[in-house]
């Protein structure tokens, strides 16, 4: 009797169970689709190309470059931007009557422009040269079979020219990621692009060069950046339009982003430059991650050796680059390289120019640890081991979470001193430490200037204004006060 009555109360315990078990399950299960991936598991182009380059055997040079190109026009795109540059007119009138910003209009200019992209993700993700979508309001993104996209920016890093941009959807073809460092002089390379609109445009050539460095992004930017050039420079055939676009080998693989040319007439003479992959994807990863571009820094200021370094310092031979300055409490100071020495390899890799060891740093992040061979100024070879820093002298990485407080819309802030408010009699206000490619930017804001209000409400603080400007998902009126001192005003939706 009581076995009969036990049973139904087990069977009924498990029986209300059974739904909370699965309710929790499920939640598992949705929490572990809503984690969100990292670069190393969105970049995703190399899980694919072995299964595509099957015509391709070993060491044996094909007989042409129809496989190459077949693997790789499905992962080039065609970017297409539009630039608005906003202006605002006060009305002193309805100002004085009703508070700063009241009345007044807004006056728009609108441009255009064009380039390349290359999908690295099959979600979506897309890396191009940063000069493309640079100034963009709108950014439309054209896939090969003519399909179009709206695009978003993730990232963008001045110094090397590259952006990371995200149209939303799936199964994207990513392309497969090969290395430059393998690259050989005389080796054949196509270049993937969009040239003059032509769309889906491949031509061939040879590596002419590699680790060049033509003063192409200090002399483009104008901005308060460290420049890092060591470009792969080939015969390539490369017009306007196929910046941002692909440099693969014959195998198809990714050794390359196109992104300029030496001409006298803007147009291809035979010489053309790419950004090693092997930077691009540090840069890329970097983007994806957290948002900006993790940089470890020598800390030092250097030259390349010429014959007359090499005679007024009596150095045995040209190898190396020279150390003309340490920064103080840099990553070279505190490792003990001094003024005068010759860095002659990074790791275990010559590097005989400045392009050469930018490039090799440019790789890596702060708190990574680098081994240094040095000859010092008297003569002496050696090692030193040392861990790079970033611009503000720290080992460690910037979370995402910190990166989030001080970064908005492309721009970082830094807090106003008591001397620069009583200059200009204002009692709060953040000034825009950096710009880059945003929001703001396309706006015509730049560094120097100070945002007093958002929405007529006094800023106080960086992480005030940043909270206001990337959870605000309305109209927002900006209070400025230019670099002329003049106070202005700046509207825009987001």
């Amino acid at each position: 009797m009581r076995k009969k009555i036990i049973l139904p109360i087990v069977y009924g315990i498990f029986g209300g169970l059974l739904p909370v078990l699965a309710f929790i399950a499920y939640q598992n299960i949705e929490n572990t689709n809503q984690k969100k991936k990292t670069s190393k598991e969105l970049i995703d182009g190399n899980k694919f190309h072995h299964a595509r380059l099957t015509n391709y055997s070993g060491s044996e040079l094909p007989i042409d470059f129809t496989s190459a190109s077949e693997n790789t026009l499905n992962s080039v795109v065609h970017v297409t931007t539009k630039v608005v540059r906003t202006t605002f007119q006060r009305d002193p009138f309805q100002e004085f009557f009703y508070g700063p910003g009241a009345g007044g209009k807004e006056f728009k200019q609108y441009g255009s422009g064009s380039g390349s992209g290359v999908i690295v993700s099959s979600e979506g993700y897309i890396v191009t040269n940063n000069h493309v979508i640079e100034e963009a309001s709108e950014i439309e993104v054209t896939l090969n079979d003519n399909s179009k996209y709206t695009a978003k920016v993730i990232g963008a890093d001045a110094s090397t020219d590259l952006a990371v941009i995200k149209i939303e959807g799936g199964d994207f073809q990513p392309i497969a990621i090969g290395n430059s460092d393998h690259l050989k002089i005389g080796e054949w390379v196509l270049a993937v692009g969009n040239p003059f609109n032509l769309t889906s445009t491949v031509t061939a050539g040879i590596v002419s060069a590699k680790a060049r460095n033509i003063n192409l992004l200090s002399d483009r930017s104008k901005k308060d950046i460290v420049p890092i050039e060591s470009f792969i420079q080939t015969d390539a055939a490369v017009n306007p339009g196929n910046s941002g676009g692909a440099l693969v080998n014959t195998k198809g693989e990714l050794v390359g982003i196109n992104t300029a040319i030496a001409s006298q007439t803007g147009s291809y003479s035979g010489y053309s430059f790419a950004i090693p992959v092997t930077l691009v994807q540090k840069v890329m990863r970097d983007i994806i991650d957290y948002g900006i571009v993790q940089r470890g820094y020598l800390g030092v200021q250097i030259t390349e050796v010429t014959q007359d370094i090499k005679t007024k310092n009596k150095l045995p031979n040209l190898k190396g680059v020279y150390v003309a300055d340490v920064i103080e409490k840099g990553s070279a100071d505190k490792a003990g390289i001094k003024a005068g020495d010759v860095i002659l390899k990074i790791g275990t890799k010559e590097v005989n120019s400045v392009a050469a060891l930018q490039e090799k740093i440019g790789r890596k992040r702060p708190g990574d640890k680098v081994s240094v061979l040095i000859r010092t100024s008297k003569g002496v070879e050696k090692t030193i081991n040392m861990i790079l820093r970033n611009k503000e002298g720290k080992a460690k990485l910037v979370s995402k979470e910190e990166i989030k407080k001080n970064v908005a819309l492309g721009a970082s802030f830094s807090e106003l001193t008591k001397k620069e408010k009583n200059e200009l009699n204002i009692q709060s206000g953040v000034k825009i430490k950096s710009i880059s490619t945003g929001k703001l930017k396309s706006l015509g804001l730049l560094p120097g200037m100070i945002i007093t209000k958002v929405n007529n409400e006094p800023i106080n603080n960086i992480e005030q204004l940043t909270s206001k400007l990337n959870t605000s998902n309305r109209g927002i009126l900006l209070e400025i006060i230019n670099n002329n001192g003049k106070r202005d005003y700046v509207g825009f939706g987001l």
